[in-house]
């Protein structure tokens, strides 16, 4: 028997739908609500690697994801010289075992959407455009009270999960005062044709840039990247944006090349900072609790951050679905299950940006990467 039979959950991004199929398979009645009108069509790529893989085949949209993903098992490495000369090309770890490849890339709006309809099929009743106004709890359930199509409703549950992302209401509803920090790093991102010798993640370190880097999603695009130290600019027009990544792009080369020529107004091109938090101590308040970007984030420099989000609604539902009651035994192995892993994984992404902030040409890279790697393989 599950220590719960109705879940409210907050948010429809990767951690709030995995958790609610996962719920809704388990026999749990869920709802899912969204602030957003309906599942995002908007956003560049994503690259994933083979422990959320493993846990997307786990959902049962892995053959969906094949087909609308770029897979690949090595990881170049490129100078920032006239030619984009290849340094060296490194075999990646397959951190979901043989079964997965190493690394995928996707577009992200095109996983947000798999997963949604995962959710659907699954019996998940889905609000969208719906803003939660408040939690109110006691020791048996929790009253959620949202405002949706300009009306204001309110519905019971046994357990509300906050997965709303960085800037969670329900972590703000119910206490918990961690927030994001900016590291000092900021991201361009652009949406673009693929060059055929493209076949892989390339990285270029050096130039003026922190990092140039790009990953394929499909067999004719991929996504483009550039990390500049963080700066103002949600000002710029989106031709000032244009402008911007493409006088950063001149220093690279190579495929850079083409991809400097292809950015353009169909690039969907966007610029975010670096954040990285992590909720310390138990993630939940009674019968509230937060997972995915809503307890923890961390730059994306080696790419785990939809996985840890991923690998949270895994666990949660685990636990949920095995127990009779939602007692503090349930929060303690959640807890005990989750932090040291996070802070491995948020830690060594915080590290590896504070080296390249510093240029520190003597940090221990490959051992920093080996040392995740054999942590995030074994299943969270």
């Amino acid at each position: 028997m599950s220590a719960v039979s109705r879940v409210g959950i907050v948010g429809a991004g990767f951690a709030g739908t995995a958790a609610a199929i996962l719920l809704a398979d388990g026999g749990v009645e869920v709802d899912l609500f969204d602030a957003k009108p309906e599942v995002s069509a908007l956003g560049s790529g994503i690259t994933i690697q083979g422990n959320a893989c493993r846990i997307l085949d786990q959902l049962g949209v892995w053959e969906q994801v094949q087909e609308n993903s770029y897979p690949f098992d090595v990881l170049g490495l490129r100078a920032p010289d006239p030619q984009g000369s290849v340094i060296a090309v490194i075999p990646d770890a397959k951190m979901g075992g043989e079964n997965y490849p190493a690394t995928i890339g996707m577009y992200r709006p095109d996983l947000a959407a798999i997963l949604v309809e995962r959710a659907e099929k699954a019996g998940v009743r889905l609000h969208w455009g719906a803003k939660v106004d408040d939690l109110l709890q006691d020791t048996s359930g929790v009253d959620l009270q949202w405002s949706e199509g300009g009306a204001r409703r309110s519905e019971r549950f046994d357990l509300v999960i906050g997965a709303d992302g960085l800037h969670s209401a329900v972590r703000e509803l119910i206490g918990i005062d961690a927030r994001p920090q900016q590291n000092g790093m900021g991201i361009w991102r652009a949406f673009v044709p693929r060059p055929a010798e493209v076949t892989h993640t390339d990285l270029v370190y050096g130039g003026p840039c922190y990092i140039a880097g790009y990953c394929p999603t499909g067999p004719d695009r991929m996504y483009a990247y550039l990390v500049e130290e963080a700066q103002e600019r949600t000002a710029l027009s989106p031709e000032e944006q244009l402008a911007t990544m493409r006088e950063l792009a001149a220093s690279y080369h190579g495929p850079w090349d083409e991809v400097r020529e292809s950015l353009g107004p169909d690039a969907r091109i966007n610029y975010t900072w670096f954040t990285q938090h992590l909720v310390e101590g138990a993630w939940n308040r009674g019968r509230v609790v937060v997972i995915g970007d809503a307890a923890h984030s961390c730059p994306p420099t080696i790419a785990q951050g939809a996985a840890m989000s991923l690998e949270d609604a895994v666990v949660l539902a685990e636990l949920l679905l095995a127990a009779d009651s939602l007692d503090d035994a349930v929060w303690a192995e959640f807890s005990d299950r989750r932090l040291p892993r996070l802070r491995e994984v948020v830690n060594a992404s915080s590290q590896l940006a504070d080296w390249l902030i510093a240029h520190n040409r003597d940090a221990d890279v490959p051992g920093l990467m080996r040392r995740v790697a054999t942590i995030v393989s074994q299943p969270a």
